[in-house]
Order: C-alpha cells, then sequence, then structure tokens
C-alpha cells in the first residue's frame, strides 16, 4: 500500500503530448519498440546487446500474501536464454517501493523501454490492484533501472496517478518507446481502466518523491477528432510512417448501443509531439512490426471475441492487419481468422483466436511473422486447453503460406492438454542470442491449477520448430510458483 499522492496535471482519456521540440534522441534509444531491427527492439536491461525477457507472475503469493505477485528477468547472451541467469522482484524486494499486500497483482502488465536515455533499458511494472491510502485498487507502477549491472530493485521508483480513485487500476497497461523529439528518452504511457496518461522521464525532483518522469502537458482530442465510445484495453507503439518516431495504438472495445467491437485509435510520433490521426477497427488486442520488409512497421489487431450486431460471438476469433507506409497505417485491413486458405484450424465459438499477439522475424528472411494465441481453444474434448499460430511474413503481407499451429497434444510439445490450461494466454517472439532468428514463448498461465509455465521454442532456418522445445515455471527461477500465473505477463 502507498500512501502519498502526486501533484500533477490531470489525465484524460486518449491525450495528446504537447510541448515544444528538443534535440532528436541520441542513438541508444533511437529504435521504435515492435519492430523487427535489432535497433529496434527495448528489452536489453544491462546494455550487453542481447535481448533479455521479462515475465510477470501477478498471482505470486510473496511474504505470505497471496497475489502479490512479482517479476522475472531473465538475461540474454550468446547461449540464449536460460533459467539460472535471472533476476527477481517483488515488493518485498530491497529498494522496491511498497509493500506485498494480498491481491496486489505485482506484474500484471510489464513494458520495457530506455526512459533515461542511459543506454540500458528499464523495466515498468504494473501493479493495477495497488492500494493508495485507503483507496482500493487505485494501482501504481514500479521503475526498475536498467544499469551495467542489469536491474535492481536498490534505485527503483513509484508512479501512481494523481487523483486515485477505487478500482481506477492505474498500471493495468503499459508501453514505452521514442513518441517524440520533445525527450531524449522513451515516453511511457500507462492506461488505467478509463484512461491513458504520458510520461517523461525529468531528473529534477518530483513532488512527494515519485519517480523522476514528468506528466506531460495534455490536452483532449480536438473537436475535429472522431469520438468513439471506447474502454481502453491496450496499447502498442511502431513507426508505421517511418519518420524515426514512434506512433502510438491505443486499442479497446467499444460500449454502448453496440458494445464489444474492437476499435482503436492512431497516434503518429513527430518531432514536435503526438497527433492524433484517426479511429481504426480492430482491437483490442495489438501488436506490431514490418510484415513485408518495406522499412515501415505494420499494425496486428486481434479480437478474440468478435461480436456480431446481436452481441453474440461471430467467430473463435478475428486478427486485422493494416500496413505502414509513408503516410502511416493504411484505412484498409486484411482479416484473418481460423477459416482463411492455408490456416490450420476451423474457427469455432470461444476459441479466443487472436487473444494475444507478437510480431518478429522467425527465420532471417526479413520479413516480421505474426505469432496468434487462441487460449480458449478447444483440444479435442478439452475445453479452453488452448494452441498457438505462426503465419508467414512475405513481401505481399502476411500469409497463410507455411502457416504452423501447436499445442499441448503437437509432437514434441510436452505436456498434455487440460481444460483451462490456456495454452497461448501470451505469447512472444524473442531473440535472446542475437542470431537474427526470433524463437516463441508460449506461456499457459492457467498451467497447473494456476501456477503458470512457459514454453521455449526455438527458431531456426525453417522458422519456428518444436523440436527441442522446454519448459519453465517460476519455481525454474527459484521464484515461489503455487497460483503464481507465471507468464499472464510478457514484455512485448
Amino acid at each position: 500500500m502507498r500512501k502519498n499522492r502526486s501533484a500533477a496535471l490531470a489525465a484524460a482519456s486518449f491525450l495528446l503530448l504537447t510541448g515544444a521540440g528538443i534535440a532528436a534522441a541520441p542513438s541508444a534509444v533511437a529504435g521504435t519498440p515492435g519492430g523487427t531491427r535489432a535497433d529496434d527492439r527495448n528489452s536489453d536491461f544491462n546494455g550487453d546487446g542481447y535481448e533479455d525477457v521479462l515475465v510477470g507472475a501477478p498471482g505470486a503469493t510473496v511474504s505470505g500474501q497471496q497475489g502479490a505477485g512479482l517479476v522475472t528477468a531473465q538475461y540474454g547472451s550468446s547461449r540464449g536464454m536460460n533459467t539460472t541467469s535471472v533476476a527477481r522482484f517483488s515488493q518485498s524486494t530491497a529498494g522496491v517501493a511498497g509493500a506485498a499486500e494480498a491481491g496486489d497483482g505485482f506484474g500484471k502488465a510489464v513494458a520495457t523501454g530506455d526512459l533515461d536515455a542511459d543506454g540500458y533499458d528499464d523495466a515498468i511494472v504494473g501493479i493495477p490492484g495497488e492500494d493508495i491510502g485507503d483507496t482500493a485498487d487505485a494501482g501504481g507502477v514500479a521503475i526498475l533501472w536498467g544499469s551495467q549491472q542489469g536491474l535492481s530493485g536498490d534505485n527503483s521508483d513509484w508512479l501512481e496517478t494523481q487523483e486515485p480513485t477505487k478500482g481506477e487500476q492505474f498500471g493495468s497497461h503499459l508501453a514505452a518507446a521514442h513518441l517524440t523529439g520533445e525527450t531524449p528518452g522513451d515516453i511511457l504511457a500507462v492506461l488505467d481502466r478509463d484512461d491513458l496518461e504520458l510520461f517523461a522521464y525529468d531528473a529534477a525532483p518530483q513532488a512527494d518523491g515519485q519517480a523522476p518522469l514528468r506528466r506531460q502537458a495534455t490536452e483532449r482530442l480536438s473537436a475535429a477528432a472522431e469520438q468513439r465510445d471506447i474502454t481502453p484495453k491496450s496499447l502498442t507503439t511502431g513507426d508505421y510512417d517511418g519518420n524515426g518516431y514512434a506512433d502510438l495504438v491505443v486499442s479497446g472495445v467499444t460500449v454502448g448501443d453496440e458494445p464489444g467491437h474492437g476499435w482503436s485509435a492512431y497516434f503518429s510520433g513527430n518531432a514536435d509531439g503526438l497527433k492524433y490521426e484517426h479511429d481504426l477497427r480492430g482491437g483490442p488486442v495489438t501488436a506490431s512490426g514490418d510484415i513485408d520488409h518495406d522499412g515501415y512497421d505494420d499494425l496486428v489487431t486481434g479480437e478474440p471475441n468478435s461480436p456480431d450486431d446481436g452481441g453474440e460471438t461471430l467467430t473463435g476469433g478475428l486478427v486485422g492487419v493494416r500496413y505502414g507506409g509513408a503516410d502511416g497505417l493504411k484505412d484498409e485491413a486484411k482479416w484473418w481468422t481460423q477459416d482463411s486458405v492455408d490456416v490450420p484450424g476451423v474457427a469455432e465459438r470461444g476459441d479466443g483466436w487472436g487473444g494475444d499477439l507478437s510480431v518478429a522475424d522467425t527465420n532471417g528472411d526479413g520479413y516480421a511473422d505474426v505469432a496468434i494465441g487462441a487460449p480458449g481453444e478447444d483440444i479435442g474434448t478439452v475445453a479452453d486447453a488452448g494452441a498457438v499460430w505462426v503465419l508467414r511474413g512475405s513481401q505481399a503481407g502476411l500469409t497463410g503460406v507455411g502457416a504452423k499451429s501447436w499445442d499441448q497434444d503437437s509432437a514434441d510439445i510436452s505436456g498434455v492438454p487440460e481444460k483451462g490450461d490456456k495454452w497461448g494466454g501470451q505469447v512472444r517472439l524473442t531473440d535472446p542470442n542475437n542470431d537474427g532468428r526470433f524463437g516463441l514463448l508460449a506461456a499457459a498461465p492457467g498451467e497447473n491449477a494456476g501456477d503458470g509455465v512457459i514454453w521455449v521454442l526455438s527458431a531456426g532456418a525453417s522458422g519456428i520448430t518444436a523440436a527441442g522445445s522446454w519448459t519453465y515455471g517460476a519455481e525454474s527461477l527459484g521464484a515461489p510458483g503455487k497460483g503464481a500465473a507465471f507468464g499472464a505477463a510478457i514484455d512485448e
């Protein structure tokens, strides 16, 4: 529980960033997370050139407090990722603000970015169940700063919203990227139940001992901007127009007369601030990368519970692709389901296809591929066992040709399908050995009665393969595992 209150500008729903521009970012932060080039990734906490992996276990029992939550950081190397080069953090870690309390959900959301432009990426941890004083579930965010030695709790910092309210759940979703030229570091975007707040690094002391991150001057969308009643659910960034600044997509679902449809608000990043472009169909799950290798990132949206006009589930899930270009994201989307040509499987209600997404190049051909989780997929008669697909990128864009899928009944995948495992609840393409081929992490947060397990599938010249796959959970990393929901969040 936190007792202090910050003093800053009030949050607003779908905000714009404004202000005078400053010098361009140094090369250390010039990349745009979500892209597929090495300098586009932002998960290197110790600056050794190898991508690291940040995993949340929000259900973990810490210091006897059920659901207090924790995160793990696995450091990459020339040998890839393992279960020994690991750091573990919770609110019982020395230096981390607050205390481990039941239901905090530390690690329910995670993100990375170089906020202070020192060349080391930082870990951002959402704690949406945090109580602020007597205000239940107001939420908070912990910042673990990167360094040559990696992450440490000793120099961590804390963020909370200006006026905490009950059930606000500040820190529910997070993203960081170099969105504008107004600051040399990455901008941090934080979602709560209803609103978005933006923060930029400022070394000057902040109110009440808060993190050296200054809330940005904001204004509501102009009257000209299209208004849509959307509950925000996720954030993604990518350089869709190729101008060197990341763009931001805030994605959610509609409420009101036609509820449950995925829609997103698209903001372009520029030297002098974010600019609202337009709303677009698709969401609430999002990821970004350059699928057609044209130098512009593309937006992938997932709608795992796509309803028809009567509110009934229309498909087993819907994935959309919008391609970037000199003018940014195109209005027209290409839609995919399990019934699309060359895609394995059959679309069935409740599959949750598109429940999570990740975009990166799995075979080193320069075209980003798309990993798609379907945690509601039934395997035979086993309900909600879950499955994962990878669709390939090409010069013509995403294609079903060569698509693959796996579940716990597949060859070389350990375990057996069990009801509620939700295999594929999180998917992450990662390259911890820096060979240019991104392997797959497939999480089943419901595995082993909610302990959570991650499967590691390597990548080669033909892309992802299950041969030699292996698994690990929180206990494999020296952390408490019972009911931890390990893998419920993995940084994209």
